[in-house]
């Protein structure tokens, strides 16, 4: 019988882009903009700085370009930097099941190993739908959340097989990659929980840099511990518990990017039906002053992720303000906006948004919570001070996949993003290599148009 290492790695070694559906495929460019789009996004963010700075921006003739700068370092360094640069705002896609995750954040892996492999843009493709079907068929059979480690943990899996992959890496050498990724990168929760701190947007970046590591050594003949997940000390001993996995897609099973999420607002995923809802109740209230009180009822994840703990009612770092419900709902309510500039230290430290946070009380729903990950049910209920009540709910906020955003809305947050980087002509050809992306005979032609001039 085999194991699930040898599981994973046979189904990635025989995966390819023939095997990938004109919708999958369409999927994947769509996700790829979105990412680089909010890679540009973060790029002057101070956590960017900093692991740029300490990564520094020297040539490689074994490398891959940091995004932005047309510079090479290492594969798994600037898959750390480009990570960060993806993830930073919280702006990437998601998905939700057992176990929440950002599946995009695979992407940086990817692009770092595709360049400095020299692969072409079907290569690269099919990594990136591999990458979001490990994950999230991860998601989907364990959560590890409620055992007190991180979701980045299973990127150690998801990352390490997208640079097998790309790497060209035997079954055998992609098991060892596996065993060696898997068994050191296990991520504490505690990096998203109080206070939130530079690190979460960091954090799966330093995974995947990690399980490209993984890869490397394992085509030098680096051997890993096995069995990973089944045994006596490993995975579903220590961290997950024991799990079965589905089928992988394929010919019987649609890909899991198809369930993913493309995020509309710059907010933890299951604030964006709240946003959306507060947006509606900005149009009908006006005066945020006439507010006596808010009451918000939402599903079980949202309030222990985002709802619940005294420093959401205080955030004092963005970080902290993207993952906090009532500050999102606040600032919709007082804004009539949510985007970038909403989350600047002025506006998080806004006296007025602290006095309408108060306002707010938040509880569980069981109704809402039975319709939660097929749903995102956020109800907001409003009372003015002359007693009047408005209130709003949403279940597939845009972005869903029950409420996809339009391939022109894709486009719009990326050039939103790319403001004040690139001039329209640079933001025009890169979008066009894009939508062509399996056309691309080598993704190196690709990073060389991601430099800001």
């Amino acid at each position: 019988m085999q194991t699930l290492a040898e599981r994973f790695a046979t189904y990635t070694f025989s995966l390819y882009y023939e095997d990938l559906t004109k919708e999958v495929v369409h999927e994947v460019k769509r996700r790829v903009i979105d990412s680089i789009g909010c890679a540009f996004g973060a790029y002057h963010s101070e956590p960017v700085k900093i692991v740029r700075e300490v990564v520094g921006l020297k040539e490689n003739s074994y490398g891959a370009t940091i995004l932005g700068t047309g510079k090479r370092t290492s594969p798994e360094l600037a898959t750390f930097v480009n990570g960060t640069m993806i993830r930073y705002l919280d702006y990437n896609d998601t998905y939700l099941s057992k176990e929440p995750a950002h599946p995009s954040d695979n992407i940086s892996t990817a692009f770092a190993i595709a360049e400095t492999e020299r692969a072409n843009g079907k290569e690269l493709i099919t990594a990136i739908v591999i990458g979001y079907e490990i994950q999230c068929r991860l998601c989907d059979a364990a959560s590890i959340r409620n055992r007190g480690w991180d979701h980045v943990t299973y990127g150690a899996f998801s990352s390490g097989l997208v640079a097998a992959k790309l790497m060209n890496l035997s079954v055998e050498q992609t098991v060892h990659t596996l065993g060696l990724s898997g068994v050191a990168n296990i991520a504490m929760r505690q990096t998203r929980v109080g206070e939130l701190s530079m690190w979460k947007g960091c954090a799966f970046g330093n995974t995947a840099r990690n399980a490209v590591f993984a890869a490397i050594l394992a085509r030098h003949g680096m051997t890993g511990p096995a069995p990973i997940f089944e045994g006596e000390k490993g995975f579903m001993k220590l961290v997950s518990g024991p799990f079965k996995l589905e089928e992988f897609g394929g010919m019987e099973k649609p890909f899991k990017i198809l369930d993913t999420y493309i995020k509309f607002y710059p907010v933890e995923y299951h604030a964006q039906s709240a946003v959306e809802a507060a947006l509606r109740l900005k149009d009908e209230i006006r005066d945020i002053d006439t507010i006596e009180s808010i009451e918000v009822k939402t599903f079980d994840a949202c309030y222990e992720i985002i709802g619940s703990g005294m420093e959401k009612w205080n955030p004092k770092t963005r970080e902290t303000a993207d993952h906090s419900l009532p500050y999102c709902i606040a600032v919709a309510l007082a804004d009539g906006e949510v985007g970038l500039d909403q989350f600047s230290e002025g506006r998080i430290k806004d006296p007025m948004l602290h006095k309408l946070m108060g306002k707010i009380k938040i509880s569980r729903d069981a109704g809402l919570n039975r319709q939660y990950p097929e749903a995102m049910p956020n109800l907001i209920e409003i009372i003015t001070k002359d007693g009047k009540k408005f209130s709003k709910m949403i279940t597939h906020p845009k972005g869903h996949p029950k409420n996809p955003m339009t391939d022109k809305e894709v486009e719009a947050k990326f050039r939103a993003m790319a403001t004040g980087l690139l001039s329209t002509g640079q933001a025009n050809e890169i979008l066009n290599k894009l939508w062509h992306l399996e056309d691309i005979n080598d993704v190196r032609e690709i990073m060389s148009t991601l430099v800001i001039t």
